[in-house]
Order: structure tokens, then sequence, then C-alpha cells
């Protein structure tokens, strides 16, 4: 079935997802959710896709989350198990993806940013969670991401305004990673991508399994004494004994990825 609400591209090792409903400034409903939970599906099933970046179509809007009027007219909201745009609940994906946010990400579109594990960001994108202004409240993580990626005091200032955060101050804050010129964010995303590449795909799955197991601990001492499936994964894959094998070589390695 060719998406209707969502493009994905693959090149390379590399597959770019842009929400695209432009004229609903790339807002979700429930199609859109589902056809993006079948296009995640899929990029977490293929052994040849490494990474993954998430976009908006048009320059002006990542996303600015949930489809209103859809919901307004009494239409389904149903998002799958998988959660809003097929990523806020997908809790067990160990490919890194990246969110290149080329203007505003609003409520759920921030959720979505906020799913990613890199955020980059275009010097004129801005970030909110405005739901409490119309009766509803940030239930597709953020709430509970931004308070765990920024200081409690800063996403508190966030949240119970809903007030509008410029690319800058977000990456003041700590939830951007970079920001780039206006109209720069995919390419900025395909950078740290390349640079996400040249890793094992092995070795990045297992580091992004750690920390985001690691953190269900109380403490640093607990999290690194702790067992991880992930890190027996690592140690029996392919790319283990190519890593070494390449450094001793001097040449680049010929990662497989298992």
């Amino acid at each position: 079935i060719m998406p209707e609400f969502c493009i994905a591209e693959r090149d390379g090792h590399v597959l770019t997802v842009t929400m695209n409903r432009p004229e609903r400034m790339n807002a979700l409903h429930s199609p859109s959710h589902f056809e993006m939970d079948e296009i995640f599906n899929e990029f977490e099933k293929d052994p040849d896709l490494w990474v993954a970046i998430v976009t908006g179509a048009g320059d002006r809007a990542f996303s600015a989350g949930n489809d209103l009027k859809w919901q307004a007219e009494g239409k389904k909201t149903e998002p799958p198990a998988s959660g809003f745009a097929g990523l806020a609940h997908r809790f067990n994906m160990q490919k890194p993806i990246i969110a290149a946010v080329n203007g505003l990400a609003m409520g759920g579109g921030f959720e979505v940013a906020l799913a990613c594990d890199i955020i980059i960001a275009a010097e004129n994108a801005f970030f909110a969670l405005p739901e409490p202004r119309v009766g509803l409240a940030a239930l597709a993580g953020g709430l509970h991401r931004l308070s765990r990626q920024i200081p409690m005091k800063q996403a508190m200032g966030m949240i119970l305004t809903g007030r509008r955060v410029m690319a800058e101050e977000g990456y003041k804050l700590g939830f951007v990673t970079e920001v780039v010129p206006e109209g720069g964010a995919l390419e900025g995303a395909r950078r740290w991508a390349a640079l996400i590449s040249e890793c094992s795909p092995v070795s990045i799955r297992t580091s992004k399994d750690v920390v985001l197991r690691g953190q269900q601990y109380a403490s640093a001492d607990e999290a690194i004494l702790a067992d991880y499936q992930s890190v027996t994964d690592m140690r029996n894959s392919l790319d283990f004994i190519e890593g070494p094998l390449a450094f001793s070589e001097k040449r680049p390695p010929d990662w497989k990825g298992r």
C-alpha cells in the first residue's frame, strides 16, 4: 500500500519519513498514525536500515500535532499500539531516530520530536505543549519526556503555560541537539545520520538500549552493574569481531549490522 499522508524514502542505510499534510501543518489524524506505525514496523525489521529521520513537508511546520479539526468533526482518533505518529509508545525501538524540525512543533508534533533520540532544529523552529489552552493535556509522552529531558522547573514553565520556545532557547534548555540555519534541518539531520552510520549498527543499538534501560535504575551504580541482553548480543555479533580487526588492519570497517 502506498502511504497517503506520509512519505518514506530510503537512502543507503537511512530512512527518511516525512509527515505529508502541509495543508494542515502536518497535523496527524488516525489514518496517518497507522501509516507511520506500519513504516516504523518495517524500519525496525529491515537489517539494512540503520537510522531514521522524521521531518515535516513544506517549510512552515514539522507537525502541529493532533488534527483538532478531524477530532471536532467527530471522527475516530484512536492511535495504534505504538502511539501517536507510530512512535510515542514505541518503547523498545533500538535503532536511532533523528527529528529534523523544519518549522513549528506543537503539541503532538513536539511529542514526536521528544520521542526521537536527536533533535536538529532550524533556527525558525519553535516548540510548545499548548494542550491546556484547548482543554487537553500532552498525554502522548510529552509531560513525561520533557520533564526527564530538561530540568523540572524549566519543563513546568513550558507545560503549565503552553508557551512557545524558539530553537535557540530549546538548545539552551537542553532538548535540542543542534540549531541549524532556516531551511537546513533535513540537511543537518542527514549529516548526523551519516556520522551515526560510520559506527557499528550493533554498537549503536546496544548503546541506545543501555542508556534507555539504565534510566529505570535509581543510581548510575545499579545501571552499570545491570544485565542487558543487547550487550550479550553485541559481544556475539560479527561487528564485534570486525571493528578491532579493521582497526588493526588500518582500514575502514565493513559493518554487517549483526
